[in-house]
């Protein structure tokens, strides 16, 4: 399957993370090295200490679901909001549907749509849902007549209980898999009770970030996270929207010391972020949560702290090592590797988070047929400390 991950001229290098061993960790890095702590807040100088482990109750019900549930198998983006008064909605991107065999395997006619939700109820219940019809499902954000599709972004509420999407389109450029291109930035509404399509916009595309990577929504404004690249380096960058229309409403752009209105006076806020990864309140201060892009295809997932939504931020804490990558990982596979991991905050219990992250592989012809557990997410509690 197509992934973002590899967006940026990674999808013809050889796995070369295989050679990494990986294993659950902990990690205690003094949180406020180097980084020009401002001082508005205690978080940045403290020792952020982090010990990890597999959520046994996520993993088993998802993994049921998706083996026996005759609907979703497979997805990647994970993300979260709550939805209705005790249900929680799991907004994926490309993913698969139908059934999965007795041994394991998708079968290959298996139905394959750009987006999808996962509904778990308040009971552990699921249920999938979809656009298009049963017979040809599509995504909830259906591919444009030209072909051209959608890959989903942090969802947010919006206005009269909505729901908005931000959306990367993306093109194809060849016939292989990895041959497509970024496009634009775009925005869907959805019903607040159906999740239906009601309406897609323009959003800002001028500068080529990729706007959507997470959204925070904090005392009426609503920030919205995006990634670029500038110097080779997979960098956050901050815009915000102020008022009751969320993000359908008129953007700022963090231009280092303020707010404009001028999209290309974006800075980055942070280093080596993944296409995807959160930003949260946490304590007096914020976390970000992220896979570390500082080496290729790391299975490194680290936490940074700031004082404020656009930084500065701290040097990464390491929260987790994913085990499942490249030919010593867990599949023994040199095209399987694993991107995107964040938090999520709605889930959060005290200073125990819960990060998730994705598992892909580049034999999207063999592999995701031959193993269907390899493209579903994975969940793991973090348990943070904060000391000194």
């Amino acid at each position: 399957m197509r992934r973002r991950v590899i967006a940026a001229g990674l999808a013809t290098a050889s796995l070369c993370a295989g050679a990494l061993i990986a294993a659950p960790a902990s990690a205690a890095v003094p949180a406020g090295t180097g980084n020009g702590n401002t001082g508005q807040c205690s978080l940045v100088d403290k020792t952020l200490t982090a010990t990890a482990s597999i959520n046994e109750d996520l993993t088993t019900q998802f993994t049921t679901y998706a083996n026996t549930g005759g609907e979703w198998t497979g997805g990647d983006s994970t993300f979260s909001m709550p939805f209705g008064k005790h249900s929680t909605g799991w907004f994926f991107s490309d993913s698969f549907l139908g059934t999965v065999n007795p041994d394991g395997s998708r079968p290959t006619d298996s139905p394959f749509v750009n987006n999808s939700v996962v509904v778990q109820d308040k009971k552990g219940g699921f249920s999938t849902i979809t656009g298009g019809t049963p017979d040809a499902p599509a995504g909830i954000i259906p591919p444009e007549p030209d072909g051209r599709w959608y890959w989903i972004g942090d969802p947010t509420p919006g206005a009269n209980g909505t729901v908005q999407v931000p959306l990367l389109q993306f093109e194809k450029t060849g016939t292989g898999s990895f041959d497509f291109r970024w496009v634009a930035n775009r925005l869907a509404t959805l019903d607040g009770e159906t999740l239906q399509l009601q309406s897609i916009t323009d959003a800002p595309s001028a500068t080529g970030i990729n706007w959507g990577s997470w959204t925070l929504e904090e005392d009426g404004v609503t920030y919205i996270y995006g990634v670029a690249d500038p110097g080779g380096v997979r960098s956050a960058h901050l815009a915000r929207a102020e008022g009751d229309d969320g993000i359908a409403g008129t953007w700022t752009y963090w231009d280092g010391t303020g707010w404009s209105s001028d999209e290309t006076d974006a800075v980055p806020v942070a280093p080596h972020v993944a296409n995807e990864f959160s930003v949260a309140p946490f304590r007096d201060g914020y976390l970000l949560v992220t896979q570390d892009t500082s080496e290729i295809f790391s299975t490194r997932i680290v936490a940074r702290t700031s004082c404020s939504p656009m930084g500065p931020f701290t040097e990464p804490v390491e929260l987790y090592r994913t085990p499942e990558t490249g030919i010593f990982g867990s599949y023994g596979d040199a095209d399987v590797f694993t991107y995107n991991a964040h938090e999520h905050p709605n889930l959060r219990t005290g200073n125990g988070i819960l990060v998730t992250y994705n598992v892909n592989t580049f034999d999207n012809v063999g592999d995701v047929y031959d193993d269907a557990s390899i493209y579903r997410p994975r969940f793991v509690d973090v348990k943070l400390q904060v000391t000194g």
